[in-house]
């Protein structure tokens, strides 16, 4: 159920930053086009998750 969510986390934010990209490019909003690159932005860091590395407690 965990992957599941997070695929469809990473395909909703994959779609709004399409969504507004274009929005952003067909009336020449500058505000969208940021908020596409911005949800670009977190659609790659969901991506590729960082790994800690867990430390051995003595």
């Amino acid at each position: 159920m965990k992957t599941l969510f997070r695929i469809l986390i990473i395909l909703a934010l994959l779609i709004a930053a399409l969504s507004a990209y274009s929005y952003g490019s067909a009336h020449s909003a500058f505000v969208f086009v940021v908020l596409g690159v911005a949800l670009e932005t977190v659609f790659w860091l969901r991506l590729f998750p960082r790994k800690t590395k867990k430390r051995l407690v003595k």
